[in-house]
């Protein structure tokens, strides 16, 4: 019974991680596919008689290459941002689109990492140590008012890292950690199984 209950266990272990892989991979494509599938498909089912899958993933890619290599010049990118203009005097996209911007701008860039340190501190309260991961310095108005310096520290949730809450602490209170961010969001989606 031990051996069946070991083999039970090792068989999750190797199966679990490439299921769950396989199917947000899955996910993501069936949501991009549907974007262009959905009307490509219904016109060739209409008028031919067949479907192609993946037509619409194939175009959502096509269609980001085209606007990457189209938005490089300098006359097309002046044209996007008189749109994006536009675009912002709606009153709810006004809101969201330059969070939502800055969030996918910091997280796809090489250039800028959203996570820059993995850091220790004593939160909820006194005594209990949290992991988070250092985004930011604290914005002017913070510091004066707190009348120190603060930094921007991301406490992400288990077992998601980019879900969570962001908190202002002051810098003199924050342990820095030696390990690199991929190791901190890994300690986090194992809920703290895997230690660095």
């Amino acid at each position: 019974m031990h051996r069946i209950r070991r083999y039970f266990i090792t068989g999750l272990l190797v199966i679990l991680p490439v299921f769950i892989t396989l199917y947000l991979l899955f996910i993501i494509f069936k949501f991009v596919d549907t974007i262009w599938g959905v009307p490509i498909n219904y016109y060739l089912n209409r008028n031919f008689g067949f479907k192609v899958p993946g037509v619409g993933f194939i175009l959502g890619i096509i269609t980001v290459l085209i606007v990457g290599f189209v938005a490089t010049n300098l006359f097309v990118r002046k044209f996007f941002r008189l749109i994006e203009i536009l675009f912002l005097k709606f009153p709810v996209i006004r809101q969201v689109y330059p969070a939502v911007k800055q969030i996918v701008s910091s997280l796809i860039s090489g250039e800028r990492r959203a996570f820059k340190k993995v850091v220790l501190i004593e939160y909820p309260s006194r005594g209990i140590w949290s992991v988070g991961f250092l985004t930011n310095e604290s914005f002017k108005e913070a510091r004066e008012k707190a009348g120190r310096e603060l930094v921007h520290v991301f406490i992400a949730n288990t077992p998601s890292p980019f879900t969570g809450f962001l908190i202002l602490v002051p810098k003199d209170e924050v342990k820095f950690l030696d390990m690199s961010v991929e190791e901190g969001i890994k300690l986090i989606v194992s809920g703290g199984i895997l230690n660095p």
